[in-house]
């Protein structure tokens, strides 16, 4: 990423295709972006083990493709390029150096996880490029903004999903014993972490934990373990592979717990599905945006908006699959993010994402996008689901859960 060179090089008078040029505010340009189009990034696990995550790139495409035929964001396309890391953050990194030095991006968009994102952070902070909306839930990202300024997460973070799981068994099921798996990352341990706090001082309590690596083969040594401490509860942290996994282990056993799913594991599509929906009936999870297969959106405007262009600009992706809704709702924020620039520059940029306050027709009734200069978690809002057999089905209403 030449780029620290390049911003210090005044952008030309006039529109430049190849550069970047005035985009209206008066303001130079900085690279990635002209009057007619502006260019963003992303490194994605399009194989390895959590080569599902990849669905999401394909959602978010899927929008901007959508939005580019209706003329793009301020008259300018959106080009979204991504590259496979395989979820090793050195490849993630050697992603985002080719993605700013090379392809001269205008921004960082969505780069998923919380291991890939730690290994970048800093190299792109010291860059000044906007990395944004990352496909993380991990608190790091709004906990320090004056230390990373350019980097925000986007959807609610580990440690607000961990305090809604708390609340729950605090009012369902007071004197549950827990069992833990996790993973032995960033991501297992701040959503661990979160919850281990948020039960502080009521009767729940964590009987037993066992962690694993996203290498393992296999989690269900470490599932069976877990049978044995007499926990009468199951609280799941992993990504999907190993979602199915635990939940396939658990129907071959007898033990049966209140299975408690952490969002990122709780695909239909790609989860319960695989390993039988018999076998996941009853587990509970937590959603914020519209489940794009549950029949009460099937006449929501911007549910069908979503089916018929995902139909439409990516036919191969399941338009069924949360992932996919999951990618075009964020892709949503960072259009409104671009429609917030002032300039058009990475400055300007990073002025709207920290100040937004917006309502997205794929995001649960109530449960907004905010920001300010001093908040950079831009959903802290979730709502309990169960799955009854055959889809998700919402309880109760929103909680709120602030990370800090």
């Amino acid at each position: 990423m030449l780029i620290t060179l390049l911003a210090l090089v005044p952008a030309a008078c006039g529109r430049d295709d190849e550069g970047g040029g005035g985009g209206g505010g008066g303001g130079s340009a900085d690279p990635g972006i002209t009057d007619k189009k502006v260019t963003l990034g992303g490194s994605y696990p399009f194989s390895g083990p959590a080569s599902a995550y990849g669905t999401i790139a394909k959602g978010a495409e899927a929008y901007f493709d959508f939005i580019n035929a209706k003329g793009g964001v301020g008259g300018r396309t959106i080009e979204f390029k991504t590259i496979d890391d395989a979820y090793e953050p050195p490849r993630a990194l050697q992603n985002v150096k080719r993605l700013i030095q090379q392809d001269k991006v205008f921004a960082l968009f969505n780069t998923l996880g919380t291991p890939n994102n730690l290994a970048i952070w800093d190299y792109v902070n010291q860059q000044k490029v906007p990395h944004l909306f990352v496909a993380t839930g991990a608190s790091d990202w709004g906990a320090d903004i004056e230390k990373h300024p350019y980097t925000i997460g986007w959807q609610p973070n580990y440690v607000t999903e961990a305090k809604v799981y708390a609340e729950y068994l605090k009012k369902e099921k007071p004197n549950a014993k827990v069992a833990v798996l996790y993973q032995n990352d960033g991501f297992g341990k701040d959503l661990l972490g979160g919850f281990e706090e948020a039960i502080k001082g009521s009767s729940v309590k964590v009987a037993d934990k066992e962690s694993y690596n996203v290498t393992d083969p296999t989690v269900a040594a470490q599932v069976g373990r877990l049978e044995r401490s007499g926990a009468d509860t199951f609280l799941n942290i992993t990504t999907p592979k190993f979602s199915a996994q635990a939940i396939a282990t658990i129907a071959k056993s007898d033990w049966r717990p209140l299975h408690i799913l952490n969002n990122v594991g709780a695909s239909k599509t790609l989860v319960l599905t695989p390993v039988g929906l018999q076998n996941a009936k009853g587990i509970v999870s937590t959603g914020y945006f519209k489940d794009p297969e549950d029949a009460q959106w099937a006449d929501d405007a911007a549910v069908k908006e979503y089916h018929a262009s995902i139909k439409k600009y990516s036919p191969r992706t399941n338009s069924n699959d949360a992932f996919a809704m999951y990618g075009w709702t964020v892709a949503q924020t960072m259009a409104k993010a671009l429609e917030g620039m002032k300039e058009p520059t990475r400055e300007s940029l990073m002025e709207s994402v920290r100040n937004m306050d917006v309502e997205i027709g794929t995001m649960l009734p109530k449960n907004k996008i905010q920001t300010t200069a001093d908040d950079g978690y831009p959903i802290e809002a979730m709502q309990i689901m169960e799955f009854d057999g055959s889809n998700w089905k919402l309880q109760g209403n929103l909680i709120e859960a602030k990370a800090q």
